[in-house]
């Protein structure tokens, strides 16, 4: 199952402990998990918390069940089970990190949406319409963003761009 939603990458590996702190370690420990991250994070919104709450899923750091939503029971932080995660479970971000990996240069923010606009789904530019490039390019952005944090790709001396690290999972596990 891959998940859609991206949060807003914080700073490093310590602002995702910051959140993940915050979700319950037992499912129904609070009556509202949305609420409860609000309060005890620096998240403003419900829909953040929402967005949150779900990109934990997809790096199996949390589990949704029918009581609530928990704290995964041994919730690895470590690089090479979220750089997994997050290449197999999170829409679209094993494409971004093929466009890293293949280009002959840093590459920008726009680059690489131009490079991933062909395997984004039909219906996604339906959906949208006018709004599918800006939109996508934000998506592109976040994953990029969260590349850095999770150690698959690093940002240049040039702010802007960004190259995927060699030395990531997909290394270590293609051989």
């Amino acid at each position: 199952m891959q998940f859609k939603p991206v949060p807003e990458a914080p700073e490093n590996a310590e602002g995702v402990e910051a959140i993940l702190e915050a979700v319950p370690a037992t499912a129904g420990a609070v009556d509202d998990c949305c609420a409860h991250l609000l309060e005890e994070t620096r998240l403003e919104t419900r829909s953040e918390a929402e967005t949150w709450l779900t990109f934990l899923r997809a790096l199996e750091l949390a589990a949704e069940e029918s009581a609530g939503y928990r704290r995964a029971v041994d919730p690895s932080l470590e690089s090479v089970a979220l750089q997994q995660a997050f290449r197999e479970r999170v829409v679209a971000a094993s494409t971004v990190l093929d466009a890293l990996e293949t280009a002959d240069e840093p590459a920008s923010v726009e680059a690489v949406f131009d490079a991933v606009r062909g395997e984004i789904p039909g219906y996604e530019r339906e959906k949208l319409g006018d709004r599918f490039e800006p939109v996508w390019t934000e998506r592109v952005r976040r994953l990029l963003e969260w590349a850095v944090v999770l150690e698959l790709a690093e940002r240049t001396a040039a702010a802007d761009r960004y190259r995927y690290r060699s030395s990531s999972v997909s290394d270590e596990t293609d051989g």
